[in-house]
């Protein structure tokens, strides 16, 4: 029986670089080979060049790929009758043929939809969310009106674009109170996010969250545990079990996520049986809500009086040995191989 030819796409023009790689590299290690030839793409980090790379995968965690020699550029087709990427040998352009791409890119240029809609007007399946669950899940601002639509609560907040008025500001900021977060619309590991304490660190994270994206939200920071939960799937879902993030102090900002230096991730969550089925439940209306499909990890807060309010939805979480997505899933009795060869087996 023929093996299929899986890609998995690592890399990317983001800020998320490095974290795509430990992903890339945490899925290559567990895809079944017996089932699937995996291939391996790398996107470069400043070109955005797409190259297939022959090497070993071990390059890939050590940011040495491209440096290998072992690189060759793939382009995608605009005729969707293909079924793979053209690449050049001998002065002949070349089919790579492809049974379903793998995205493992974290933030822009990969996780917001950009990357599936290339790949679909090719006509090459894409494992995961389609290119509206991604660019909506990506956007805080739209994710939160679509879920709130659902019933879901959710933080107050106000969008901001430039040029802002000051005093304005300053009143919607008081409006909501303090402390209180300032976040990029569209920016994932909490790169550009700033609690901010007091009217006077207003302006100075605005202007910080502005450098990564031209829409910012004031938003209310909720007096509660974040907690989540991983869903596969699209019609019948799996679920893991919810995990809680125990902070000592600030927030679970970039350094936090990737070295847990102050922190501790609690799975299952200190919860009681009906929580937890409440949250499992709750991200699944989420999930559904937003269209996604394939996996997703989807983040909420938990007050102290029990309400749960929607935070976000990672469509490509993490996927390295310590991330929280393989872990609820391993808590729920299902190992890192039996996670990826789900998401690979889904429909798509």
């Amino acid at each position: 029986m023929e093996k299929k030819k899986v890609v998995v796409l690592f890399g990317g023009c983001s800020s998320e670089y490095e974290v795509s790689l430990q992903s890339a590299y945490g899925v290559i290690s567990h895809i079944n080979r017996e089932k699937y030839e995996v291939l391996y793409i790398g996107l470069h980090r400043t070109t955005g060049q797409w190259f297939w790379y022959q090497g070993d995968p071990d390059r890939i965690a050590r940011d040495t790929w491209y440096q290998s020699g072992l690189c060759t550029p793939v382009y995608i087709p605009t005729d969707r009758s293909v079924q793979g990427l053209y690449y050049e040998q001998n002065g002949t352009f070349r089919v790579l043929k492809i049974h379903k791409v793998l995205p493992i890119l974290h933030g822009k240029n990969g996780e917001d939809g950009t990357v599936q809609g290339a790949l679909t007007l090719a006509g090459i399946p894409v494992a995961g969310c389609d290119l509206l669950s991604s660019a909506l899940c990506m956007d805080k601002e739209m994710a939160h009106r679509v879920v709130a639509g659902a019933g879901v609560l959710i933080p107050a907040s106000v969008l901001l674009r430039k040029p802002y008025e000051v005093l304005q500001v300053w009143a919607d900021g008081k409006k909501i109170g303090y402390p209180l977060f300032v976040k990029p619309v569209r920016a994932g590991s909490s790169f550009g996010i700033t609690l901010v304490r007091t009217e006077e660190e207003l302006v100075p994270a605005l202007e910080q969250a502005f450098e990564h994206d031209n829409m910012v939200i004031m938003e209310e920071r909720i007096d509660g545990r974040e907690v989540g939960c991983a869903v596969i799937g699209t019609d019948r879902l799996l679920v893991g079990e919810a995990d809680e993030i125990q902070l000592s102090e600030g927030f679970f900002d970039y350094t936090e996520k990737y070295s847990l230096k102050t922190s501790q991730i609690h799975v299952p969550a200190r919860v009681d049986s009906e929580t937890a089925g409440r949250i499992r439940q709750t991200a699944k209306t989420i999930y559904h809500v937003l269209g996604c499909k394939g996996f997703a990890r989807v983040d909420l807060f938990l007050t102290d009086d029990g309400r749960l309010y929607f935070n976000e939805v990672n469509t490509i979480p993490g996927f390295t040995e310590h991330s929280r997505f393989p872990n609820m899933m391993k808590a729920a009795g299902h190992s890192f191989e039996e996670i990826v060869d789900r998401i690979l087996a889904e429909e798509v």
